[in-house]
């Protein structure tokens, strides 16, 4: 729980800090961030995983090995954590690995707002939480409602677009959530969000929120690169008939996005209006990386469809900086090594406690 962490953190040698990642999605940019910026590494990962880690021995200091990723939780291996000065970094896959209650309830200090995992668990509270920061949406549609134009039907929880479908009306989206269901996918369809299908360009923010300095930093932006959906764009029109493929929006990587200046002013303000959301709702708010997922229409207005709490994936295309980091810092910053500056910031000027929940 939270008090017991910060309770943790008082214990702690701050003098010998480590910054703790769990083996998968930005894991090697923290470990590598947290390097650069001459604190510890501890990585907790399974068994299978350690060949591939082990090319990366020289950004680790300590290996912590579990057979499931839900003993992440133990006593055996939180009092590791805790005996090796851990401050625990969650990524995109860290919920989704070890479970919301081991995600809320660890002992030991989180880099980050550790609250704001259940809203990210649920589609719907998500998309409360950005009206609520004045942020523009797509339209919502109540499941069974009939519609006009393309919707898009998302699944709660970290799944990388997994499950995630496209229907034209009503009926395709009672059929489609059927057959998630028979298939097991998800329990019924309170765990599905139907939401407008919003023609554009998707771009993803990725923001960082330093308590210690009181600003939000624009670190970079990417699309990402979805199957099969952006396989289809290859084939011409007259031979989509023959395929039976439809668009799917699994997540396979990232691509680097450069935006129009004159588009960042309204980033940095959504930006700054989520954080002041978080704060309300949420306090003390966010900490650290957080990232804003649009789509950018041709009147160059922006819509966000969804948030992430945490980093994500799309910052490791800038583990040597990205031009906006580069913009803010005249060095080479990625998130990871932003997260790493966020802690020995913290720690000298006396406010660690300010950057963990």
């Amino acid at each position: 729980m939270v008090t017991e962490a910060l309770e943790t953190l008082m214990s702690y040698n701050l003098d010998k800090l480590a910054v703790g990642v769990l083996g998968s999605h930005s894991a090697l940019q923290i470990l590598h961030g947290a390097r650069k910026e001459g604190l510890r590494t501890v990585l907790v990962t399974i068994e299978e995983r350690i060949p591939f880690y082990r090319e990366f021995k020289h950004l680790i200091d300590e290996f912590v090995v579990i057979q499931r990723w839900s003993d992440l939780c133990s006593k055996n291996v939180t009092n590791k954590l805790k005996k090796l000065n851990t401050i625990l970094v969650p990524h995109g896959s860290y919920v989704e690995y070890v479970g919301l209650k081991c995600a809320e309830e660890i002992e030991v200090p989180i880099f980050g707002l550790r609250t704001l995992f259940k809203v990210e668990a649920s589609q719907r509270e998500k998309m409360s939480l950005l009206r609520r920061a004045g942020i523009e949406v797509p339209r919502e549609y109540r499941y069974g409602e009939d519609f006009e134009g393309l919707a898009i039907v998302k699944l709660d929880g970290a799944k990388g677009g997994r499950g995630y479908f496209l229907a034209k009306c009503r009926d395709e989206v009672v059929e489609g959530v059927e057959k998630l269901i028979k298939d097991g996918v998800i329990d019924g369809s309170d765990s599905v969000l139907v939401q407008e299908y919003v023609v554009g360009v998707p771009a993803y923010y990725h923001y960082f929120y330093s308590p210690v300095l009181g600003r939000v930093e624009i670190l970079g932006a990417d699309i990402r690169y979805e199957t099969s959906v952006d396989g289809l764009k290859r084939v011409p029109p007259k031979l989509m008939e023959v395929l039976s493929a439809k668009p799917t929006f699994v997540v396979v990587g990232n691509l680097p996005l450069v935006l129009r200046e004159s588009l960042l002013p309204k980033i940095l303000d959504y930006g700054y209006r989520f954080v002041k959301a978080t704060q309300d709702a949420l306090p003390p708010g966010i900490i650290g990386p957080f990232c804003l997922e649009s789509i950018i229409k041709d009147d160059l207005d922006i819509v966000v469809f969804e948030f992430s709490g945490r980093i994500v994936a799309g910052t490791n295309i800038y583990v040597g900086g990205s031009p906006y980091s580069q913009l803010y810092w005249d060095e080479p910053m990625s998130t990871g090594r932003r997260i790493a500056r966020e802690i020995k910031l913290a720690v000298e000027k006396g406010v660690v406690d300010r950057v963990v929940t």
